[in-house]
């Protein structure tokens, strides 16, 4: 959980279900980045959020929470008013959100209910979705995370001969390009400096890989037929001729990428926001007024959306086999958030409690 900004491994009360509740075991639960960044920074992640008429159940950010919403689990009891559909046993996943009497609970960021850090969980029967055809555990858990990519993707306005470029290629940046190979897009390019996500994003179907440190991918438009200068492509289409809209998915969020993306885009390309700016950033509309770039934040998903990807990878649409690169218990979680900070050291932990 976290305590006075730092993660320490400590007992809580036993949980029993309410009326529509479920109680799991912890099989699995990922880190993502905004556990990382809510360790140091969760009161201001919760400012932001409440100034942006988000879910307000009164969570306090300097009480304990206990973090994780990527999660696979185990059916063990039901509480009252439940169907019992499923069995105990059973592994199931769920959006990370579970009701109460006194409202939503969003779980890894309450103070009322533990998130999948912790042994044992309460999830609300109506949301939850069992894992089929045999889908390992450890896969099964990251259909929140690629629930991410494919919202983005259903946010841009995608042609059937769109060149897309993702910049970043973290765990959003990999959702992003498996939800665009699986729904037949391409080419994508996808743009990293580090050499273990770009390999990452090449096992996840990228077609072509760049380095910013060597190229800037900018430069791989007009090669794809897509011209960058709106009298180009003015130009083209007097001719008869057509392409694509140009989207690009900005998924690092620091200061100052989107205002490079706006300069360097192709004219009336769209840039999907995914990657999540913590900080006051600053662009020139001007320049994407003469360019006519179109600017759309996307964030989460709906609960079609992940039980989409739930599907896409049972059905191996998604092959997620290769991205988890570690797994600690609960005594080790406090040194993977340390490992995280390191792109080379791994693409995806796992929090798994019986490690």
């Amino acid at each position: 959980m976290r305590r006075n900004r730092q993660l320490v491994c400590d007992e809580i009360p036993d949980l029993e279900p309410a009326e529509g509740q479920v109680l799991v075991r912890t099989l699995a639960c990922g880190i993502c980045g905004s556990d990382l960044h809510a360790l140091h920074h969760m009161e201001h992640m919760i400012e932001l959020s409440r100034r942006a008429g988000g879910l307000d159940n009164g969570f306090d950010p300097t009480a304990d929470t206990v973090f994780g919403h990527e999660f696979c689990a185990e059916v063990l009891d039901f509480g009252p008013g439940t169907s019992r559909t499923l069995k105990p046993g059973a592994r199931v996943v769920s959006v990370p959100a579970t009701m109460t009497a006194s409202g939503v609970e969003l779980l890894g960021f309450s103070n009322r209910l533990p998130g999948g850090f912790a042994e044992r969980m309460l999830l609300t029967e109506a949301l939850l979705l069992e894992v089929p055809n045999g889908l390992p555990t450890d896969q099964a858990a990251l259909t929140e995370p690629f629930a991410v990519g494919l919202h983005a993707v259903a946010k841009a306005r995608m042609d059937p001969n769109s060149v897309a470029l993702v910049v970043g290629c973290g765990p959003v940046g990999l959702a992003v390009i498996a939800a665009l190979k699986a729904a037949g897009h391409g080419p994508v390019i996808a743009a990293d400096y580090s050499p273990r996500r770009r390999a990452a994003a090449e096992r996840l179907g990228a077609d072509i890989l760049v380095d910013p440190a060597v190229e800037s991918p900018h430069d791989r438009w007009e090669a794809l037929g897509v011209p960058k200068a709106r009298a180009a492509q003015q130009m083209v289409r007097m001719m008869g001729g057509g392409f694509g809209r140009p989207v690009i998915f900005e998924c690092v969020g620091a200061p100052g990428v989107l205002q490079g993306l706006i300069e360097a885009a192709p004219a009336g390309a769209q840039i999907v926001v995914a990657g999540v700016c913590m900080e006051t950033d600053r662009i020139e509309p001007s320049i994407a007024i003469t360019k006519e770039v179109e600017l759309t934040f996307v964030f989460g998903y709906t609960p079609e959306e992940f039980a989409q990807t739930l599907r896409h990878l049972a059905e191996g649409v998604i092959d997620v086999s290769d991205l988890v690169t570690g797994q600690v218990g609960l005594e080790a979680v406090a040194g993977a958030f340390e490992a995280l900070g390191d792109p080379e050291a791994h693409v995806k932990i796992l929090v798994t409690p019986g490690h």
